[in-house]
């Protein structure tokens, strides 16, 4: 039912597990002997923080976090609102803030600063998509899935309206579902 909203696949189930899997194999070398503390940035990466941490070998633990800039649209507002925040302190700790998707950058700018103003011994960013063409901020990334075009893209965690959350896979969402020409 969902896919008849997809323009088409950008990223397969089975390409989305390989990339995971590389990213997290970056992780293992570059945390060996060290304990990170993941951070998902809710809703968006859920899935892509659940396969990740799955796929990572050294002692790590989990935290959640949920801003916002977009409510229920297909642009960022730039208001950036925290509407659940850390549970454990991150002070001292080395952290990897896990992110769905890097658009316009003022949400993760915003995000980033908030955390390194909690003084956790190191902070690095991943995030399982790249939209430079929408960037605002400059936000550097340590770890990054694709680059992708400016297009809307949903499944795999990523929504619209928060649907689409559920699909395997990453497609482009067709415009007429959000009002776009087509």
């Amino acid at each position: 039912m969902l896919e008849q909203d997809i323009e088409r696949v950008l990223f397969s189930e089975e390409e989305l597990d390989k990339r995971v899997s590389e990213i997290a194999a970056e992780i293992n070398r570059d945390y060996a002997g060290k304990e990170p503390m993941l951070i998902s940035v809710l809703r968006g990466s859920f899935v892509f923080m659940a396969d990740l941490t799955r796929k990572i070998e050294v002692p790590c633990t989990i935290d959640f976090m949920s801003v916002s800039s977009y409510g229920k649209g297909t642009t960022s507002s730039g208001q950036v609102q925290i509407t659940k925040d850390l549970s454990d302190d991150i002070e001292g700790k080395d952290i990897i803030v896990v992110e769905d998707i890097l658009d316009s950058g003022n949400t993760l700018s915003y995000l980033l600063e908030l955390l390194r103003a909690r003084k956790p011994a190191s902070m690095k960013l991943c995030t399982l998509l790249d939209k430079p063409d929408r960037r605002v901020k400059e936000v550097h990334v340590d770890y990054s899935g694709f680059t992708i075009p400016d297009e809307f893209v949903v499944g795999y965690g990523l929504d619209y309206a928060e649907k689409y959350r559920n699909l395997p896979y990453i497609g482009i969402l067709k415009p007429r579902v959000y009002g776009g020409e087509g």
